[in-house]
Formats: structure tokens, C-alpha cells, sequence
């Protein structure tokens, strides 16, 4: 794979106020191209190409912590970019790496069902779009306070889909909280999912190098999968991260607390192994990094979606085939030059609709 692509913003001399904020950014984002042919011996044929967005973090406030305004506003300018982003860029698939709510850890089953709404009404999208969400710790809790009910309400919203293919492309979606690796029930039960996950992965393997030894069954196809989860498999920190939507300088170098920050080395080494994925990406650090594990795995961390999170929110576009893949992400503007814009654009009109006489004298 290529190294990630950060395509540039638009020129500050473009950005205009807009209804639909990210529009002038979003025309400078284009799908990156990826190789489309398969060789099998001697013979070419034309794999196909899917389009993916992958974005995390979007933190819909609840009704505690969340004040009206703060809500009112950058969950407009939240919903205005995915909805100006399905528009323009036509994604076939958009995936959300966990923490789609603040408060979804401890919001009453009233909340829930609101917050529920405001999700459907903000990230609706076209019936030949799919969206795929995985729980972060904030929609379900940390593992000390998850619990079967949590679990479940959430599952019940977006689906306990642990493996998705399309167009011979194998994507594994993780619930990253229960892999605490304690035994609880939560955690065997998780565990065990992705054991069978596995399974059918390797069988896929199996059989196309002649093995008869899974049986019959449908197979998976023959493709390396997608890794999708809410922690970061496990490093120690971002001191190796860089970019302009990376950590800030002076909290790179703080260790990362295995199963708070980061899942731990053993969780990490065993979704490594069950799995063999070609590729990872996973969310909440709110900021970006890619790593490699193994010197072999690549992993990208995807910044936050929202503007309570991140002055420059971003999400990363890619062109995937069974075989090859190449990434590239696609900036949100960034929040204080969209209120400085706002700001010049309302003193200008005032100054166009107000008689001279008031004019002069509020210069004097």
C-alpha cells in the first residue's frame, strides 16, 4: 500500500459560507485509484472495485453533559458534512468506528431512544448504502461497566454483525471492549465469535489450495480481511505519529494504558493471529497515527468526525478490491476558520443593510 494520501484543503480565498459546511473541501477529495487486475498463471481478469468511508468518533451528546447549544450547533455542521459527503462522493459502504454516542455508557432508556433518533435522522443515507457501525466504549461502557443489557440495546440498533463481505472483500467488525481477556461472559462470548470468524477465514485459505478438510458449506471469499474495531491494537503510544490531525506534540510521548487506551499485547497478538488481517483501522484517540505491526500490518487510527473533538475533523476514503487497497483521507474545515468566516460574512451584511448614519456612528 501506498502511504496514506492527506489531501490538501481548499484555498483559503474559496472557502465561502455554505449550508452545507465541508463542500468546497470535500470537491478537492477524489477516491484513490487502486490496481483493478488480478493475475491467475496467465490470465488477467478485473477485480471489483469497492468504495468505503471510515469515519469515528462522532460523540452524539447526551442530556447530561451536552449543552443545547454546543449540541444544536456542531451536530448541524456533523450532519451537513456526511450528508454533503454521501452527495458528492457516493460511498457504497460507510463504516463508524465505535463511540457513535458521549453518554450511550449510562443513558436511560428514554435517552437512548432519542439519541437513537438524532443518530438515524443525522447519518441517514440512500437504501444502496450500507452503513456498519462497531461499539466503542462509550456507547456500551468501558468493561468494568458494560454489561448483557447494554450490549444488546446497542447490538439491537446496529446489528451483531461480526464478519461482512461484498464484492469478494472480508470485513471483520470487533467489539474491542469485551476483549478484556478475563473470562467474563461478555468476553468468552466475544472471543468465541471471533474464534469461528477464524475458522471460516482459514477454511476459505484451505480450500483454495485443494483442502477438503472443512466440508461443505458455503466459503468466504479467498481475501485477506479488513480489520475494524474501536481501540487501536496495542502500542505504546503515539510518539511515532505525525500529520496535522495527529496528536499534539506534548501528549505523543504519554504512555498508553493497555485495555484504556489501547487493547492489550496479548489481545493485539491474538486478533493478529486468528484473523491474519491485510489491513486495520480502528478509532478513539480522537487523533491520527498509522503504525505497522509486525513491521508487516498497517494500521491507521482515525481522528474523531466531530468539531467537539478534533479543530480539523477528517475521515479516510477507500478503493478496496479482494486483493489491493489504497487510502487516502478527505478534511472537514476546520471549525475556527468557519466561525471567522461566519463572523466577516455577518459584519459584512450588517454594514450593506444598515443606513450610513448608524454606520458612522458606530465607528466612532
Amino acid at each position: 500500500m501506498e502511504s496514506l494520501k492527506e489531501l490538501e484543503r481548499c484555498p483559503a480565498k474559496t472557502r465561502m459560507p455554505s449550508p452545507y459546511p465541508g463542500l468546497c473541501s470535500f470537491l478537492m477529495c477524489n477516491w484513490p485509484e487502486v490496481k483493478t487486475t488480478a493475475y491467475d498463471g496467465e490470465q488477467a481478469s478485473h477485480e471489483p472495485v469497492l468504495k468505503a468511508m471510515f469515519l469515528a468518533d462522532t460523540h452524539l451528546l447526551g442530556e447530561f453533559l451536552g449543552h443545547w447549544l454546543d449540541k444544536l450547533r456542531r451536530e448541524w455542521q456533523m450532519e451537513r458534512a456526511f450528508q454533503t459527503a454521501l452527495w458528492l462522493l457516493q460511498p457504497e459502504v460507510v463504516f463508524i468506528l465505535g463511540d457513535v454516542f458521549d453518554e450511550g455508557k449510562w443513558s436511560t432508556p428514554e435517552a437512548w431512544a432519542d439519541d437513537v433518533e438524532r443518530f438515524q435522522k443525522m447519518f441517514r443515507h440512500p437504501s444502496h448504502v450500507q452503513l456498519k457501525v462497531v461499539a466503542g466504549n462509550h456507547d456500551i461502557g468501558f468493561h468494568y461497566e458494560m454489561n448483557t443489557y447494554k450490549v444488546e440495546r446497542f447490538e439491537k440498533v446496529f446489528s451483531s454483525e461480526r464478519l461482512f463481505s461484498w464484492k469478494g472483500i472480508n470485513f471483520v467488525m470487533v467489539n474491542s471492549v469485551a476483549l478484556n481477556g478475563d473470562g467474563c461472559g461478555i468476553c468468552s462470548e466475544a472471543e468465541a465469535e471471533l474464534i469461528e470468524v477464524s475458522h471460516r477465514l482459514n477454511c476459505s485459505r484451505e480450500q483454495a489450495h485443494g483442502s477438503r478438510r472443512c466440508g461443505p458449506g458455503p466459503l468466504l471469499p479467498v481475501s485477506a480481511p479488513v480489520l475494524l474495531q474501536h481501540y487501536p491494537l496495542y502500542r505504546r503510544s503515539d510518539a511515532n505519529c505525525s500529520g496535522d490531525d495527529a496528536a499534539p506534540p506534548e501528549e505523543r510521548d504519554i504512555p498508553f494504558k493497555e485495555n484504556y487506551d489501547v487493547l492489550s499485547r496479548e489481545a493485539s497478538q491474538k486478533l493478529l493471529w486468528w484473523l491474519q488481517p491485510r489491513l486495520v483501522l480502528s478509532g478513539h484517540t480522537h487523533s491520527a497515527c498509522e503504525v505497522h505491526h509486525g513491521g508487516r500490518v498497517p494500521e491507521l487510527s482515525v481522528p474523531s468526525f466531530s468539531w467537539r473533538n478534533r479543530n480539523n475533523p477528517s475521515f479516510i476514503m477507500g478503493s478496496i478490491t479482494p486483493t489491493d487497497y489504497a487510502l487516502s483521507k478527505c478534511y472537514l474545515p476546520r471549525e475556527d476558520v468557519v466561525l471567522v468566516i461566519y463572523c466577516g460574512a455577518e459584519t459584512k451584511l450588517l454594514h450593506l443593510i444598515m443606513p450610513v448614519s448608524d454606520q458612522k456612528k458606530l465607528e466612532k
